[in-house]
């Protein structure tokens, strides 16, 4: 009788990682389908768009002659506008689903930078037209014309923070990626939690999290706020033209708390489904191979935020020179 016991074939480490590469087919899948659905979406947007304006248009005018009785209903509609409209293309969206995807964040934190995005979404068009038309006294093409440029440069931060992010990704790898060197050395003193040293032996979860990096977080909320509702623009405009503008403010402002509410609830869905990714990963793979597999996602959010600005940028009309929807 043989003592000796069969050896049982060990799966090689990567294979470990399947969930990581689950999570990275299914962002694809789902890019490959928005793809292939994006010209009946635009489509269904700019006649979406056009019926929201005339509605709009018709509350204003009912607030002109009576505003007890119908600032409410301009309040609630442009509420649910915000709701609606964010659920429409935009790259806003692409920015925090893509962050949230490949980089660990707090839920907390995320929220806060949707919060944040929207709040200055529409404080920038309050803005915009308050110095456009009140203060410089320029005509309503310019308002337009002005939102058009910062829409542009809300498209070139996405395309530098893509950047930033390929670059940090691309310098973790060579580090990991780099064969270590041993260093022998003579232990002097034995560290624990009350050795009286002086030092801190371990990093503290507030270091451990990647939130405390405010050079992204401030790129990914001027990316996602400089450009300016065109909704809002509109709202602005015409409140100014029939002297109810307060009013206008008021309605971009209930705006921007319902794209807050939509971008949130998104944010909460990706934050989500990345923590199951991670935990169905668990630590089968090895801490080495988990490690190269998440900073390879997030260079592949990078090289995917580089590419939409570029399309952005190319595609980005003035108003009444094509197609703007949003």
């Amino acid at each position: 009788m043989s003592l000796m016991t069969p050896v049982s074939r060990r799966s090689p480490r990567w294979a470990h990682l399947w969930p990581l590469a689950l999570f990275l087919l299914a962002v694809l899948a789902g890019g490959a389908w928005l793809w292939h659905l994006w010209p009946q979406v635009m489509l269904k947007s700019i006649l979406w768009q056009r019926e929201v304006n005339q509605q709009m248009s018709g509350l204003l005018q009912a607030v002109a002659q009576n505003p007890a009785r119908a600032g409410g209903s301009l309040l609630i509609f442009s509420f649910v506008y915000g709701v609606l409209h964010a659920l429409g293309p935009g790259h806003g969206k692409v920015v925090i689903a893509t962050w949230l995807a490949t980089h660990p964040s707090r839920l907390r934190a995320s929220i806060g930078l949707t919060l944040a995005a929207s709040l200055l979404q529409g404080l920038v068009a309050i803005g915009l037209t308050v110095i456009v038309l009140s203060l410089l006294a320029l005509p309503a093409r310019e308002l337009h014309l002005s939102s058009f440029w910062l829409e542009k440069g809300s498209y070139a931060l996405v395309g530098l923070l893509g950047l930033m992010l390929c670059w940090r990704a691309l310098k973790k790898l060579r580090l990991l990626l780099r064969k270590p060197t041993f260093i022998a050395f003579t232990p002097h003193h034995v560290h624990h939690a009350s050795c009286g040293c002086g030092h801190q032996h371990m990093p503290d979860p507030q270091q451990m999290t990647p939130d405390s990096d405010w050079r992204a977080r401030l790129m990914i909320v001027l990316s996602m706020g400089m450009r300016p509702c065109s909704g809002a623009i509109m709202v602005l405009l015409f409140s100014k033209v029939i002297g109810v503008f307060a009013w206008g403010v008021a309605s971009a402002l209930a705006m921007a708390a319902g794209t807050s509410l939509t971008i949130s609830s998104l944010a909460l869905l990706v934050h989500s489904f990345r923590r199951i990714a991670v935990r169905m990963s668990g630590h089968k793979a090895p801490a080495l191979w988990r490690q190269i597999g998440w900073t390879t996602l997030a260079l592949a959010g990078g090289v995917i935020l580089v590419v939409a600005a570029v399309i952005m940028w190319v595609s980005a009309v003035p108003v009444g020179r094509g197609m703007r929807p949003f």
